[in-house]
C-alpha cells in the first residue's frame, strides 16, 4: 500500500514512528515525515513555526508544499493527515476535491472542541475517518460523524512510569519546548530558577536535530546542567520537572513525574488566542483531569506570571501525593495507546 503522509510537526513523527511499527512492511511512504523513515518531500521537524507572524512570512513556502502534496496524492492508495490543521485541513479539501474516492484518515485532529468549531464541518465533509485520540472529543462533533476514540498514543510510547510519588527532590528536569520562540522566552527563567534550587542534577532536553550553533544561541549558558536529547528518560529519571507547554506535559503526567508548565506566548498571538480559546486550562493533563474529575492536576504558570519566583513557589506547593493519585486515573481515563487500531483503520480494505 502506498500511503500519502503529512506528518510537519516532531511530535506527529514520534506518534508516526509506533504506527509503522504496527503498519509493518507493506507500506510505501511519500510526503511530509522524518527521514529517518523514508525520502520525504521535506522534513519539517527542526522547521516548526510558532506565531501569527511567523506563519504569514511562510505562506508561499506551505503553498508550493501542498501544491506537490496534492500531486503525490494521485498515485497514492490513501492519504494520512497527522495534527497541524492549518496545514493539513485545506490540504484535504484540496485532495478530495481533486480525488473524491481517495480515503483520507486524520489522526490527532485539531482541537476543534476549544476554537474555531467550524473545523468540525470541514473535517467530516473532507475526511473519511477521524481517529481521536482524546475520550471526550466526539462529544463535540454531530451524530453519526466518522469519529472513533482510537485510544492515546503516548500509551503506546511510554514503557517506564511511576506508581509513587518521589522521597527526594534530588533531579529534576527542564523542557523548555521545542520551537525556537518558546526556547528563547523560557530559558532565561529556567536558568534563574536552576540557580535556586538546590539539587544533584538538572537535565536539560534539546531536541536532536538542534545543531551545537543553533543550541548555543538559543539556550545561553548550560554549564549548570546536564544535556538530554530523550524527554522520555530525562522525564522518567527525573523526580519533578519544568515543562513548556505541549504533549511533553501529558508525557510527564502519565511518566508520574510531577511538574509545573510554563508558556509564554508572544504578546500579540496571546491577546488573539485569549479571545477566541476559552479554556480553564491549556496543559493536556489539566484539560483530561478536568472532564473526569473536574480539577487540575498540576499548576500551570502563564505570561508574565513565568518568573522564577512564581515557578519555585509552585515547586515548593505542589501536592505530589495527590499527583502520584491522579496519574493512575489518568491512565484509567485514557485506557490504552492508540497506534494498533490507526493501523487497522489505515489497512482495511
Amino acid at each position: 500500500m502506498k500511503l500519502l503522509v503529512s506528518a510537519l510537526e516532531n511530535s506527529a513523527n514520534i506518534h508516526l514512528k509506533y504506527l509503522l511499527e504496527e503498519l509493518g512492511d507493506d507500506i510505501e511512504l511519500e510526503g511530509i515525515f522524518s527521514s529517518e523513515f523514508a525520502q520525504p518531500i521535506v522534513d519539517m521537524r527542526s522547521n516548526a513555526i510558532m506565531g501569527i507572524g511567523a506563519a504569514i512570512k511562510k505562506i508561499p513556502f506551505f503553498l508550493k508544499l501542498a501544491d506537490r502534496m496534492l500531486e503525490a496524492a494521485e498515485s497514492a492508495d490513501k492519504v494520512l493527515l497527522m495534527d497541524s490543521s492549518g496545514f493539513n485541513l485545506p490540504l484535504a479539501r484540496k485532495i478530495k476535491k481533486s480525488y473524491p474516492d481517495k480515503e483520507i484518515i486524520y489522526y490527532i485532529l485539531p482541537q476543534a472542541w476549544a476554537w474555531r468549531r467550524s473545523r468540525i464541518e470541514k473535517l467530516t465533509r473532507y475526511c473519511d475517518r477521524l481517529c481521536s485520540i482524546l475520550p471526550f472529543e466526539s462529544s463535540y462533533y454531530p451524530e453519526g460523524s466518522p469519529i472513533e476514540y482510537v485510544g492515546h498514543p503516548l500509551l503506546d510510547e511510554i514503557e517506564l512510569f511511576k506508581d509513587e510519588p518521589p522521597e527526594k527532590r534530588e533531579r529534576i528536569a527542564f523542557l523548555p519546548g521545542s520551537r525556537r520562540s518558546e526556547i528563547v522566552s523560557l530559558m532565561p527563567h529556567y536558568r534563574e530558577l536552576r540557580k535556586r534550587l538546590d539539587i544533584k542534577e538538572a537535565l536539560l532536553v534539546i531536541p536532536e536535530y538542534f545543531c551545537e550553533e543553533e543550541i548555543s544561541s538559543l539556550y545561553g549558558d548550560l554549564s549548570a546542567f546536564k544535556i538530554s536529547h530523550d524527554a522520555k528518560t530525562a522525564l522518567y529519571r527525573s523526580d519533578f520537572a519544568f515543562i513548556c507547554s505541549g504533549t511533553a506535559t501529558l508525557e510527564s503526567a502519565l511518566t508520574g513525574t510531577p511538574f509545573v508548565l510554563s508558556y509564554i506566548a508572544k504578546k500579540f498571538d496571546y491577546m488573539i488566542a485569549s479571545r477566541v480559546v476559552k479554556l480553564e486550562y491549556i496543559g493536556l493533563a489539566n484539560i483530561f483531569s478536568s472532564h473526569f474529575q473536574g480539577r487540575s492536576m498540576h499548576p500551570e504558570l502563564i505570561q508574565e506570571r513565568v518568573d522564577a519566583k512564581n515557578l519555585l513557589e509552585a515547586y515548593e506547593k505542589m501536592d505530589t501525593v495527590r499527583f502520584a493519585a491522579d496519574v493512575k486515573a489518568l491512565r484509567n481515563y485514557l485506557k490504552h495507546g492508540s497506534a494498533r487500531r490507526v493501523a487497522e483503520i489505515i489497512m482495511r480494505g
